[in-house]
């Protein structure tokens, strides 16, 4: 079979949209992603203003999100049928920056966030995310999902509060001591929009459950007279337009200042849309580009934030949504970005008639969504490690912080990796061996069982490694090989087992064949392949300390005739 060359950078980093329109677009697929791009929007309009209010910032700025950075996303990503915009995963970060650094430093550190972006798609890290613990992934999504229900509480009951406190137990502390200012007009409110989106969702699965709830929500406010809080009693309204470009103000102190929630929004929003991406894969049958998708997503970051929006990603909602609306490519984003900006030049002065409570009940659907139940029972039940990883993201996330959750999940999730690798190597000593076959198994010879008394021999020790030989299992197998009481003639080391070895385990070997020479024993090392070959000559273990032989059979019968 031929080698297929590795892909060129510009193979890397061609848009997904220049590849459909390659392959040939006609007015039958612009048909399925005017369709799809209008089902995303309808379902992207009440949720991109309920995540900018629960994010600390006015609804309108959630629109831009959706509009340029959706735009953007859809345009250069590396995914088919990815949707870009505002997340539910990024309420946490976002209000804390505002709460920090005000609007100004959240547009800056979603500038600077791009640029990250940018920078790690360039230098083809990408592929690196999908080294990220599912019990991770499960984790500190739970943990936002948590969040995001208790920064809902206050509107959800129409409560009165002066100063809403960041951490969960601060707040709920404080709205415990609020209570009494419960309006059970606005409870009544979120109550009836979760339960229209249920309903909705059991009963018209394909209706825009989301945009009925908030329809029917703000009507019935509006007819009734309801005392309840509103986007235009609290922010006047939203404009009819897109703001003016601006580059965000850049000095030394402005920028480290916000680098740490840059980075932050870099991480989450890697992780986010690669994920995303991965979804939409699955869904379609299709296949991303994880570079380019950085790519992209780092641009559209830039250009949300010279629009006054703030970060962007790739969201699993509105993404499997574009999936199951039947979109064909990047266009159905693209006009979904588009949708919206009519949406918005369009109807303007009604949503200043939606009320806060009804976004709330949106947003509690949306948390309740994102907190993967099954998924987080299942790895609680599956081992203690996977349970231990799971928790401790989980704890974090809410208690302490959404990035600190994700580098000690990563870091428990890693090392419980590495202690399963190391129990899994195992180390075979003084059989009598089983030498493997000489047929060829490609060419469909039929096998002949090799006879065990060839293979036994008291001058001669053979040990047989299998497994990922690595610094984890180094110790193990050291000590499995230090036999050199018996004072044999020779040892053979069957590595035709080892997939990979690194240097610690290169050093390893390469005492124990000076310790061997030191006795007067050879060492031969039988079936290693190229791999791990090189790693052990580039640490020294070479001829005449060690002979390689391709099979346990010539290294048998070359210990014998020395």
């Amino acid at each position: 079979m031929p080698h297929r060359a590795a892909p060129s950078f510009v193979e890397l980093f061609t848009p997904k949209l220049v590849t459909v329109l390659r392959e040939g677009y006609g007015l039958r697929h612009l048909r399925a992603d005017v369709i799809a791009g209008l089902t995303v929007a309808i379902v992207a309009l009440p949720l991109s203003m309920a995540i900018a209010i629960a994010s600390g910032v006015s609804p309108d700025r959630g629109l831009y999100t959706a509009i340029v950075g959706g735009f953007v996303v859809s345009a250069l990503g590396g995914s088919r049928l990815q949707v870009g915009g505002p997340a539910g995963a990024f309420i946490v970060l976002v209000l804390a920056t505002v709460n920090e650094h005000g609007v100004d430093g959240l547009i800056l550190a979603t500038f600077l966030s791009g640029i990250i972006m940018v920078a790690v798609g360039f230098l083809r890290l990408g592929t690196f995310i999908k080294y990220i613990p599912f019990p991770v992934t499960v984790g500190f999504t739970a943990g936002i999902a948590v969040i995001i229900g208790a920064s809902q509480l206050r509107e959800l009951f129409g409560m009165t509060l002066a100063h809403e406190p960041g951490d969960l137990i601060p707040k709920l502390v404080a709205l415990w001591g609020v209570v009494d200012t419960i309006t059970p007009q606005a409870m009544a409110v979120s109550a009836g929009t979760m339960a229209t989106i249920l309903l909705v969702r059991r009963l018209r699965p394909h209706w825009p459950g989301m945009l009925i709830a908030v329809a029917l929500g703000s009507l019935a406010a509006w007819v009734l007279g309801l005392p309840v809080a509103t986007i235009g009693t609290k922010f006047g309204g939203i404009p009819n337009g897109l703001p003016a470009p601006s580059l965000p103000h850049l000095s030394l102190d402005a920028v480290l200042a916000v680098l740490p929630a840059a980075a932050s929004f870099a991480l989450l929003g890697s992780i986010e849309s690669l994920l995303s991406a991965v979804v939409a894969d699955n869904m379609s049958g299709r296949r991303h580009r994880s570079n380019c998708e950085l790519v992209a997503q780092g641009m559209a970051n830039m250009a949300s934030a010279v629009f006054g929006g703030f970060c962007v990603t790739g969201t699993i909602a509105r993404t499997a949504t574009n999936v199951r609306a039947g979109a064909r490519g990047p266009i159905a984003g693209m006009l979904h970005a588009l949708f919206l900006l009519l949406f918005m030049l369009v109807a303007a002065p009604l949503a200043g008639y939606i009320p806060l409570a009804t976004l709330a009940g949106v947003l509690a659907v949306v948390a309740w969504n994102m907190f993967e139940k099954r998924e987080f029972a299942a790895l609680i039940r599956a081992s203690w490690g996977d349970a231990v990883v799971l928790l401790a993201t989980f704890l974090l996330v809410i208690f302490r912080d959404l990035t600190e959750g994700i580098l000690v999940g990563f870091g428990l999730g890693t090392l419980l990796f590495l202690h399963r690798m190391a129990q899994s190597v195992e180390v075979q000593t003084g059989l009598p061996l089983v030498v493997e076959d000489e047929a060829d198994e490609v060419a469909g010879e039929v096998r002949v069982p090799y006879n065990p008394a060839l293979a036994s021999d008291p001058d001669i020790v053979v040990h047989r490694i299998s497994g990922a030989f690595f610094f984890g299992s180094a110790a193990h197998v050291a000590v499995a090989l230090d036999h050199l009481a018996e004072r044999p003639k020779a040892f053979v080391l069957d590595f035709s087992a080892v997939p990979l070895l690194d240097s610690t385990a290169a050093s390893i070997i390469g005492a124990f064949a000076r310790k061997a020479g030191r006795r007067h024993a050879a060492v031969h090392i039988a079936g290693a392949i190229p791999g791990v070959h090189r790693v052990l000559q580039s640490h020294g273990v070479r001829p005449p300390h060690v002979q390689f032989d391709a099979t346990v059979a010539s290294a048998l019968a070359a210990a014998r005739a020395a």
